[in-house]
């Protein structure tokens, strides 16, 4: 499904995927931007109808390949979505439910919006809409697509999307497995996949995130769940920083974010998140990449960070329940 993207919006996506960045203390986390190759195919549709557990709903692949549909398994999960959410506005706006799911799960190539503050959100967009929010990889086609459509999008239809992914709750879909090793990985459009072959390789310096079942999360179910695996020990490292125990890192994340770390007013939950996402904006603050009302308050606090740092904080939010 993701490779049918790749193709129906190749000319958002040029093969350069090089920008110039800030002079920063960590260099780009490639391993959290996934990028397709260049021969990335999509699958053709054979017509068959796919099925997820505990739905009765079946979609072709085409049908789940609709920029404009949000495929909805398990209706009973949410409210009834708005128009702008379930189909968004043809030609210029998608369904904000398609990329970002049903009920707003997302995925490691996204975010997850479900159960963020209204306000947040109706910043978020009118950053990128600005400018003010960007992306170290603007060409990456998930961010490509978002600044895209900020351009387009209506205040109302902002406001009924983020009525909508507000009201909300979050589920946990994310386990954490510390390890030496982790099993070899494609990108599968955007993200990170198990090639299942039963090689490993060393973990390095980094988290490697990919879904439990890759069929399920393609068919964009939002009850599919992920594995990410990190360097042993990082949660234990990542709860001292993020509670503030390593002072002359990072002040306490809960001084912001709530003393649960899910968030407080227009401040943002920051607990349970994709460390995918959650690497991408460490490095991108302390990179000035983004730059909206926020940013001067989340700049020093992760200005002394390392990439180790970053990859500990992001296991520990990760292991932590929605």
């Amino acid at each position: 499904m993701h490779r049918y993207l790749t193709v129906l919006l190749m000319p958002l996506v040029t093969s350069s995927i090089f920008v110039a960045l800030p002079c920063v203390a960590v260099d780009l986390p490639t391993w959290a931007y996934p990028v397709n190759p260049p021969d990335f195919k999509p699958t053709p549709d054979d017509g068959a109808i796919r099925h997820v557990p505990g739905s009765t709903a079946g979609f072709t692949l085409t049908q789940l390949r609709d920029l404009y549909v949000a495929p909805d398994w398990h209706p009973e999960d949410h409210a009834k979505m708005p128009e702008i959410v379930a189909r968004g506005r043809k030609p210029e706006v998608y369904a904000c439910g398609f990329c970002h799911r049903a009920d707003g799960p997302g995925g490691p190539e996204n975010a997850s919006i479900a159960g963020l503050p209204y306000a947040y959100i109706v910043q978020q967009m009118a950053d990128y809409k600005s400018g003010a929010r960007s992306t170290a990889l603007p060409k990456r086609l998930p961010q490509a697509l978002m600044i895209s459509l900020s351009k387009k999008i209506t205040d109302e239809e902002v406001m009924a999307a983020a009525t909508y992914f507000s009201s909300l709750k979050p589920r946990s879909n994310i386990r954490v497995i510390e390890t030496n090793f982790v099993p070899q990985t494609y990108v599968a459009g955007w993200f990170l996949a198990d090639k299942k072959s039963n090689e490993t390789e060393a973990i390095g310096q980094r988290i490697i995130e990919v879904p439990e079942h890759l069929e399920q999360f393609e068919s964009r179910d939002t009850r599919a769940n992920f594995i990410a695996y990190a360097p042993i020990g990082s949660i234990k490292k990542g709860e001292a920083l993020v509670s503030g125990k390593v002072p002359d890192k990072a002040p306490a994340c809960a001084t912001c974010h709530g003393a649960d770390l899910r968030g407080m007013a227009a401040t943002p939950s920051i607990s349970g998140r994709s460390p995918s996402y959650v690497i991408r904006q460490l490095y991108e603050l302390q990179a000035g990449i983004r730059a909206g009302p926020s940013a001067p308050l989340m700049k020093p606090a992760v200005d002394k960070l390392s990439l180790d740092d970053m990859i500990s904080i992001a296991a520990y939010l990760a292991s932590r329940a929605h």
